[in-house]
């Protein structure tokens, strides 16, 4: 019969669990079939995961922007008057969406709320910026009415523009671990 010393017995027991420490973190060495999650280490994003977040916030955008310059028009305010409304809708409805899905992943509201703050707050400042630049620069926009095809045709022509820039904008923040990159851990 062998008695070992607590030295040996520990030793021993040390390695075992050593080993299997190795073990564990050699599962993860390949951490390749996570490369498009970006949310804990920066990464490279790829344009398809920027266009996601981009139509994503575009959504809420359209949502509110559309809402408000519906609104203000129908009631007859003034520019100005309609497109602080169409831009306060267009924020509130981008992080609706976003608390939305955070919620669903049982995260409590604060939590969400901070998620949805980080994720879409630049993405919509550009959006909304890029958005009624377009419109306000466009002859005529500004004065359409709903039923003018103007009206509709610069809002379209304006969402799309908005797309176009907030897209590189939002692979720039992704591919820093920023914006969209931080909700895909409550996915």
């Amino acid at each position: 019969m062998q008695h070992d010393t607590r030295d040996e017995q520990h030793e021993r027991q040390g390695r075992h669990e050593h080993q299997g420490h190795d073990s564990r973190h050699a599962d993860h060495a390949d951490r390749s079939a996570h490369a498009g999650h970006t949310a804990d280490a920066p990464g490279k994003a790829d344009w398809s995961m920027a266009a996601r977040a981009t139509l994503h916030c575009l959504t809420g955008c359209a949502i509110g922007e559309i809402l408000g310059m519906v609104i203000g028009t129908a009631l007859g305010w003034g520019n100005a008057e309609t497109m602080v409304l169409a831009v306060i809708l267009a924020f509130a409805f981008g992080y609706t969406l976003t608390l939305r899905s955070v919620l669903k992943a049982g995260v409590d509201f604060r939590t969400a709320f901070r998620v949805a703050l980080a994720a879409d707050t630049l993405s919509i400042a550009v959006m909304e910026l890029i958005d009624n630049g377009v419109i306000a620069l466009w002859p005529g926009a500004m004065d359409a009415q709903l039923a003018d095809a103007l009206f509709w045709g610069a809002l379209a022509l304006s969402l799309a523009v908005a797309f176009a820039v907030t897209t590189p904008v939002n692979k720039w923040m992704i591919g820093r671990g920023k914006g969209h990159a931080v909700v895909h851990r409550y996915h």
